[in-house]
């Protein structure tokens, strides 16, 4: 059965735990990703009414942002308010849709088979949030699925998001290692960055696999510690800065929007 999630509520600094991880984004770069005194930060936890708040609240015309993907954008290991998704959120002063559905990909359905990532894009509406940009974090957890069926899903994938944003950008989030074997994960990312360059040239691809990026993990090898989630955050904002997605100046007083849900036991949901 799919889970329901509260209305939007505003949350403060020490509700979001954020407090003890603050040195440590700090030396990532990112700590102005960090909720600071005198401003509002809103995490609200998706349902109908959220969509709704961002229409009432989003100043006409201000950038947003989707993401949808698994267990690294639902926040397993650091835990949701410290996903990569929500610190990059911050980063940016985007309002923000976040969808994560723990071992999703586009192929494998995932936790309460909310998935695979299309399900999800189909899921949130697009048309209503009218995103800028749209970041699709999946591919590990199809690791072992045939190439063939691989790239047929990614393709689906990417033609759900041009139906339902045909203006907004394209980021796709690819393969993280893990205790996986690199030859196998790379059969996966391969598909996946050629499937979704011949649906969309103009796609954004920020590819761990192949960049070789290291950073602290939980226990299982795969998720990152708070450390490791604020340094993906960082990398992927650097990606993104080089296609020109730049951080917007917020009014006083008010910070982004976040709309996503809250696994209550995220680091269970592997």
């Amino acid at each position: 059965m799919a889970r329901r999630y509260p209305i939007l509520v505003a949350v403060a600094v020490s509700f979001l735990g954020l407090g003890s991880a603050a040195s440590a984004l700090a030396a990532t770069g990112l700590s102005s990703a960090l909720p600071r005194p005198a401003v509002v930060y809103s995490v609200a936890f998706r349902r109908l009414g959220c969509e709704q708040e961002l229409e009432r609240i989003s100043p006409r015309g201000a950038p947003r942002l989707v993401i949808a993907g698994a267990s690294f954008t639902a926040g397993v290991g650091p835990g949701p308010g410290r996903s990569w998704g929500v610190l990059l959120a911050r980063h940016l002063h985007w309002d923000t849709v976040i969808y994560g559905v723990p071992g999703a990909g586009y192929v494998r359905r995932g936790a309460d088979r909310e998935g695979p990532v299309a399900a999800e894009i189909a899921r949130i509406g697009l048309r209503a949030v009218q995103p800028s940009l749209v970041i699709v974090q999946a591919g590990h957890d199809d690791i072992g699925v045939p190439p063939g069926l691989e790239s047929k899903q990614v393709a689906r994938a990417v033609a759900v998001i041009r139906a339902e944003a045909p203006r907004a950008q394209i980021a796709l989030l690819t393969v993280f290692l893990g205790r996986a074997r690199p030859a196998a994960a790379l059969r996966t990312d391969q598909p996946i960055v050629r499937a979704a360059r011949a649906a969309d040239p103009a796609v954004i691809i920020i590819d761990p696999l192949t960049g070789g990026w290291r950073f602290p993990h939980v226990r299982d090898g795969l998720h990152p510690t708070a450390t490791g989630s604020a340094w993906i955050a960082t990398r992927v904002a650097e990606i993104l800065l080089e296609h020109g997605v730049r951080p917007v100046r917020t009014g006083a007083g008010r910070g982004a929007i976040i709309c996503g849900p809250a696994w209550p036991s995220p680091t269970r949901r592997l």
